[in-house]
């Protein structure tokens, strides 16, 4: 029988939230749940907020969950958002631990740019497209003819001797205003264009809920568009990979 709903958890440098979702269009047909992500956030803490989280949705099923970095096999590589004590760790196989069942466990952004090939603005499109979430940094994911190149992390760049995430992040933008944080994502896009070329730029993360307030001020290159799924992309991508995982 065709699996039609899943549960995915989004967990992010601010906060962890969850939904379960219709997997024929990708959109929630639950409340979103979200609690704050704990600090420091090292692995045991998270995933007892992470059950939480599933605990709240009575879910059984495998569930799908996301991570702020490097993810190969399950196990997490890098920890630039969250404590450096995830470096190592096999998430699938704690999470699995702290909820009772199977977890399928992916990149955020990664996860966001599987939810909008599937249901969103890269459906059917080929070329080159670069999804960029803003929130506590910035997260990417590289699609070549709607297929994924994972763990790309291309927030981590260097750019004119500073990490890109640490003077364009959404929280940058807190500290600065709409205008500045507008002309230094231009810079980035320039810089990011300049390396892939991408025929597409998508913007995710929490940030595109406020979009008329900088979409306007964007001047680059390619084309810039709001990811279909917004903020809950990631939700709607642990899901879908929780649903594929055989």
């Amino acid at each position: 029988m065709r699996v039609r709903k899943a549960l995915g958890i989004d967990f992010g440098g601010s906060g962890i939230k969850g939904g379960v979702v219709d997997l024929a269009g990708g959109r929630l047909v639950s409340e979103r749940f979200r609690l704050p992500t704990p600090q420091p956030a090292k692995p045991r803490r998270v995933a007892e907020v992470v059950a939480e989280v599933v605990n709240h949705f009575r879910w059984r099923g495998r569930v799908g969950c996301t991570v702020p970095g490097v993810v190969r096999n399950g196990r997490v590589e890098t920890a630039a958002n969250i404590h450096p004590s995830w470096i190592g760790v096999n998430a699938e196989r704690l999470l699995a631990g702290a909820i009772g069942r199977p977890v399928t466990v992916l990149n955020d952004a990664d996860a966001a740019g599987l939810a909008e090939v599937e249901w969103g603005v890269v459906a059917a499109r080929r070329g080159v497209v670069l999804l960029l979430t803003f929130g506590t940094g910035i997260g990417s994911a590289l699609l070549v003819d709607g297929r994924l190149v994972p763990n790309t992390e291309l927030g981590h760049l260097e750019y004119k001797g500073r990490v890109a995430e640490d003077w364009t992040s959404a929280q940058q933008q807190e500290a600065i205003g709409w205008s500045r944080w507008a002309r230094r994502v231009n810079r980035y896009i320039a810089h990011v264009d300049r390396l892939f070329s991408p025929d597409l730029i998508v913007l995710g993360g929490g940030i595109t809920k406020e979009a008329d307030r900088f979409l306007h001020l964007l001047d680059v290159r390619p084309r810039v568009r709001i990811a279909t799924l917004k903020n809950n992309a990631g939700i709607a991508g642990a899901a879908l990979a929780a649903a594929r995982t055989k």
